[in-house]
């Protein structure tokens, strides 16, 4: 574990305590919903967290303080690429030290906005879209790998997916689009990393449907942009959705298991719950 020894305009200095074979968790969205559940369950299993989302927890710190392990919040938006190195620069910082051997990343944040037909999405909202689902995972996956090749630390990574990146929805677009990117990405770095042995591990994860923010905004949407909207509110309605807490555990459950996380695989939360 490390504790916090200087704090000087959000840039952070850390003394670690000496334990070999650390492991450490960095997690997207971090700040609600999926995110915040496996942040939780991660600390709860004595493993420190880095957050990165744009806004702060100050339940999570308690967390963290409850369970004797350092959490640290990088605020960070994910539609600004600028954001993301900035942010990355320091994160690079705080796990290349000798003790870690373990790094998990959960590549979490996302937005499903616009929920439209194609023909009325604007390039800004599309191009937005494309940058938080798609270019910022793979911006902080790469980089992070890059990173670690000069350690002798392994990553585990797990992108989560969506059902909607294997089947059209209509008003989806954008989202089925970037999710069936998130795949393919996956499966293409699994097998490079595969191919050059180096023992990282990328995962991808369909949650389902959870009782979330983002269902609340599924639920919300216009019957003319999203034909299918009566079908989820009938999930709330029938008490059909999972929580995010019993979703992030078995997130947390595979990729603890590192030994027999399967390298490439599109998980699904149906084979567990």
């Amino acid at each position: 574990m490390y504790v916090p020894l200087i704090i000087n305009n959000n840039c952070i200095e850390l003394l670690y305590r000496g334990v070999a074979g650390m492991k450490i968790a960095i997690v997207t969205g971090v700040s609600k919903g999926l995110g915040k559940s496996i942040a939780e369950l991660f600390m709860e299993s004595g493993i420190d967290v880095i957050g990165i989302s744009r806004s702060e927890t100050k339940y999570l710190e308690e967390h963290a303080q409850k369970h004797q392990v350092t959490y640290y919040h990088h605020k960070c938006d994910l539609a600004d690429l600028l954001s993301i190195e900035e942010v990355l620069a320091q994160v690079v910082e705080q796990i290349k030290e000798p003790e870690i051997s373990t790094i998990y990343l959960v590549n979490n944040a996302a937005t499903l906005d616009p929920i439209e037909q194609a023909n009325n999405i604007k390039s800004q909202e599309l191009a937005k879209h494309v940058q938080i689902n798609t270019v910022a995972p793979m911006v902080i996956l790469n980089r992070l790998l890059h990173e670690i090749s000069e350690t002798d630390a392994n990553l585990f990574a797990v992108n989560i997916t969506s059902g909607a990146g294997e089947r059209p929805i209509y008003g989806w677009s954008a989202y089925c689009s970037t999710k069936a990117s998130i795949n393919m990405y996956t499966k293409t770095v699994a097998l490079e990393q595969g191919k050059q042995t180096t023992g990282n591990k990328v995962i991808a994860f369909n949650p389902g449907v959870m009782d979330t923010n983002m269902q609340e905004k599924i639920r919300a949407s216009s019957p003319d942009a999203f034909i299918d909207v009566e079908k989820f509110k009938a999930y709330k309605e029938n008490n059909e959705l999972k929580t995010s807490h019993e979703v992030a555990q078995v997130v947390v459950d595979i990729m603890t298991d590192d030994i027999n996380m399967e390298n490439g695989k599109i998980y699904s939360i149906k084979d567990y719950v």
